[in-house]
Formats: structure tokens, C-alpha cells, sequence
């Protein structure tokens, strides 16, 4: 018989074992990993981010997350500052880091002037890297802008 079972009387010991299991379940397991890790390492305010067809993400080794709300309140990695507070805390950051990255995360509702705002206390703190952090929008309004 090709292939069939031993008629043999012998035992034979286990000759190898199959890892197809092990790996399926490893993959899996990096999956949920890279899945969830986004979720976890990008806390900020919660606003409402406007969206912009090149939106993409970004990852930065030196980064202070610079989030202003609904109402203009302004915040850095978490923190509510002032104008003043905001200046004071890019320019230490930036003594510590000299390759800083600002990224403003503004509420859809946030009054422009508000944003210019902050963009401006920001580069007169020296930094001179920042990016405005957007959404990518669903695809059917996508499609629909074209």
C-alpha cells in the first residue's frame, strides 16, 4: 500500500512532529499584536480629526503630540497648557531632543486662527518640524470628491 498504514506489527516511535499548528497560532498571535500596539502607544485627546485624502500615519522617533479641542483648549502629550506653557514645553522638550517633531491634532471645529496659533508658538519655540495629523476619509466619500 503507497502511503497507507504500516501493516507491520511494529511500533515505530514518533519521527517528527508537525509544527503547522505552532506557527498558524504564532502567526495569529503577531497579528493581534501589531493590530492592538497602534491602539495602545497613541493616547491623546480625543478630537474629532478632519480628514485630507493624503492622510497618513506618523511615526517619529522624537514626537510631542500637541492636541487642541473643541473649546481651543490646548494640550501637550496629555497635559492642558497655556500659550505660554506651550512655548516653555516645546523649547524643553526641543533642549533635549534636537530632532523634535510636533504633531497638532486639531478638532474639526477648532477655529483656524486657533491653529495658526499654535503652529506659530511652536516654531517660535524652534521647532521647526511639525505635521498636522488628519484622517483618511471612507471610501465612498472618497470616490464621491472625485
Amino acid at each position: 500500500m503507497a502511503g497507507g498504514a504500516s501493516m507491520s506489527g511494529e511500533d515505530d516511535g514518533i519521527t517528527g512532529i508537525n509544527v503547522t499548528p505552532f506557527v498558524d497560532i504564532c502567526l495569529v498571535l503577531l497579528i493581534i499584536f501589531m493590530v492592538t500596539a497602534k491602539y495602545i502607544t497613541s493616547q491623546s485627546i480625543p478630537v474629532d480629526l478632519p480628514e485630507a485624502a493624503s492622510a497618513s500615519d506618523t511615526q517619529t522617533v522624537a514626537v510631542a503630540n500637541v492636541s487642541i479641542n473643541g473649546a481651543g483648549q490646548m494640550f501637550v502629550d496629555l497635559e492642558p497648557v497655556d500659550e505660554a506653557g506651550l512655548r516653555t514645553r516645546m523649547q524643553t522638550r526641543l533642549a533635549q531632543n534636537s530632532e523634535l517633531r510636533a504633531i497638532i491634532n486639531a478638532d474639526r471645529t477648532t477655529p483656524h486662527g486657533r491653529v495658526t496659533q499654535a503652529i506659530d508658538i511652536i516654531r517660535l519655540a524652534g521647532v521647526t518640524k511639525f505635521a498636522i495629523q488628519t484622517t483618511q476619509p471612507a471610501e465612498a466619500e472618497h470616490g464621491a470628491a472625485r
